[in-house]
């Protein structure tokens, strides 16, 4: 993921903005203090990713101009609009890098080899960055100081209205004065945040001590009062239309101005101090109101992104990229991976605390996921290459080899050759045409030689193979006709067959398969007949035999009974160790069984001879 260089920050909108510190309940100042709400630095920064009017720059060149100027202008610095210059650039240079390897890829490079150059301009970016920092920092130094001399002034202001409203003597003979620290009070804008509750408190205290110490200028005091409350009666009014306004945050901010001319409106006549206030407090409350809701629905917001991101976290982190293949798996699945990566960016912030970390978390995943797929590539191009150097040692021998007329011996090694190039993997598919042709080549240049050579032999072939086939259909025809001398015919036939020579080589197997096939039925038929009627001439011979001969026929063909049989077991014992795997293998069994079988068939033929021996001997006893 290209964001490694543009880690989000989490500046969101709290939904709880900082109230100042309550004063005591019993005065007018205290409960218009408690109601009012301070605004922070965290609130002035986020409202500026609503409100804010700025121009998005649209180069890098534009940010880090516009950086320049701030750095030349000083004074205070807009943090959200530093932000937004610093994600903008990173944007900008991630749609650079983007562009420059799409413009890769469509030159014919591998996306995978894709190496992004070094930005020219980061160095700049971030040394306006860190000016920036510094400026900032000097900024809230001075801020700091001019805090602390606003809060001396006005400590000393205090203690000088704290005495001139110890007595009504005091408090007639100062009046003037009072009214210039008045004016003073005013001027002073900053204090720590930490004491700004107390100072209040403690200065509208001593305010409204003094005017009830105070017994002289009557007419002056009733005046103050009457344009206090004529002040404090148009802050209201202004406070009240602020409901109509449209942007909460903007009312409030309206609002929190009212509140400081509220704070540094003197007071009116006692009768009116709690009226005038209620009504303000009661304008406040509406504004508040509004714009806590607004943050509130901010909150939601943030809160709804955080679950959207987190299911675009688990989505990338269930890929399983051990079960990715193909290339066109890996292009597939990482469109989706950009197709989530383009999704996240139209979602908004999540909350603060989180923004961080579940950004963090979805580029990891991203990160493992570009990762992995790089070394898969890495490994496949090492895979490719290391195909590519036996095939390229292949077409070396291929070629070694075409030029030799000793044909059936090159042919098998050419052929040997082909077998090991299917079993070799597969090469880049910008060389696999080239280096199949040169290998596909050497071998056509032989066997082109190799026909044309042995042209006349295939021919010679050929008609061997015609006569093969009629001697398989003369044996085939002494099968459905029998002639007198059957034997004597099918050991000519036979002997005529061994006479014929080599037939082409894709078809031997097949004929000699067909030739065998007809020669052992006719074999199983004619060892029966014989078997046959050589029993029938034992028969006879038995009967003209009698005494010690009969029995001595009996012993000898017990005794070849026991031989034959014993034969059977070991043909029978050694298929058990035969490969049926090896080539040839099968047609070495079967012809072992045909041999068991015609044995099986002469055991039975010694068994009907033994049977008339005895059959012999039993009429003798009689």
């Amino acid at each position: 993921m290209d964001e490694n260089k543009n880690p989000e920050v989490a500046e969101t909108i709290s939904s709880n903005p900082v109230p100042a510190p309550q004063l005591a309940e019993t005065t007018e100042a205290a409960e218009e203090t408690a109601a009012d709400a301070v605004v922070t630095e965290e609130v002035k920064e986020n409202t500026y990713q609503e409100t804010s009017a700025a121009v998005v720059p649209d180069t890098k060149a534009a940010v880090i101009s516009r950086l320049k100027d701030i750095v030349i202008a000083g004074g205070e610095i807009d943090r959200a609009e530093v932000e937004m210059l610093k994600q903008t650039y990173y944007k900008l240079h991630n749609a650079e890098i983007i562009a420059a390897r799409d413009a890769f890829v469509a030159a014919g490079g591998n996306v995978e080899d894709f190496m992004p150059a070094a930005d020219s301009d980061e160095e700049n970016f971030k040394a306006q960055l860190g000016r920036i920092r510094e400026l900032r920092a000097e900024a809230l130094q001075a801020l700091e100081k001019q805090k602390q001399e606003g809060l001396a002034k006005k400590l000393d202001i205090i203690e000088k209205i704290k005495n001139m409203a110890g007595s009504p003597e005091e408090a007639d003979k100062n009046y003037d004065i009072f009214k210039n620290l008045q004016n003073e009070w005013k001027e002073v804008k900053m204090v720590p945040a930490e004491r700004a509750t107390e100072l209040w408190k403690n200065y509208q205290l001593y305010v409204e001590q003094f005017y009830d110490q105070l017994r002289l200028n009557h007419e002056m005091r009733a005046y103050d009062f009457k344009k206090n409350l004529e002040i404090k009666t148009r802050l209201c009014e202004s406070a009240e239309k602020l409901a109509e306004i449209e942007d909460p945050v903007s009312a409030f901010h309206q609002l929190q101005q009212l509140h400081q001319e509220f704070r540094e409106t003197g007071p009116v006549e006692k009768e009116k101090r709690e009226e005038i206030w209620t009504r303000f407090k009661e304008a406040s409350t509406v504004v508040n109101k509004r714009h806590q809701q607004h943050f509130e629905a901010l909150k939601a917001r943030e809160e709804e992104n955080l679950v959207a991101k987190t299911a675009l976290c688990e989505k990338v982190e269930a890929i399983e990229t051990e079960n990715i293949k193909s290339f066109s798996e890996w292009e597939t699945v990482t469109k989706q991976v950009l197709d989530l990566q383009a999704q996240w960016k139209t979602i908004g912030f999540t909350p603060k605390k989180m923004n961080a970390k579940i950004f963090e978390r979805f580029r990891a995943a991203c990160d493992s996921f570009f990762a992995t797929k790089t070394a898969h590539f890495k490994n496949l191009r090492e895979t490719y290459a290391a195909n590519l150097a036996a095939k390229n040692a292949l077409c070396e021998k291929a070629e070694a080899l075409k030029d030799s007329t000793d044909w059936t011996a090159t042919a098998n090694k050419l052929i040997d050759l082909q077998k090991e190039w299917k079993r070799t993997g597969p090469v880049n598919h910008k060389t696999s045409d080239v280096v199949w042709k040169r290998f596909n080549d050497a071998c056509n240049y032989f066997f082109e030689k190799k026909n044309a050579a042995t042209a006349g032999q295939r021919e010679e072939e050929a008609a061997n193979w015609e006569k093969k086939n009629g001697v398989i259909a003369d044996l085939e025809k002494l099968l459905a006709e029998p002639v007198e001398n059957v034997q004597q015919a099918v050991r000519e036939l036979q002997a005529q067959w061994n006479e014929i020579g080599h037939v082409p080589f894709r078809k031997k197997e097949k004929i000699y398969k067909r030739y065998r096939e007809v020669c052992d039925r006719i074999y199983k038929e004619l060892h029966i007949s014989a078997g046959r009627r050589n029993l029938e001439n034992f028969k006879k011979n038995v009967a003209e035999k009698g005494g010690n001969e009969l029995t001595r026929e009996r012993n000898r063909l017990t005794n070849a009974y026991e031989a034959k049989k014993q034969e059977i077991n070991n043909y029978e014992t050694n298929l058990t160790f035969l490969n049926t795997k090896s080539k040839g293998a099968n047609s070495f069994v079967k012809e072992i069984n045909q041999k068991i079988e015609r044995l099986k068939e002469d055991l039975n033929l010694i068994l009907d001879k033994i049977r008339a021996v005895n059959e012999q001997i039993k009429v003798e006893q009689k």
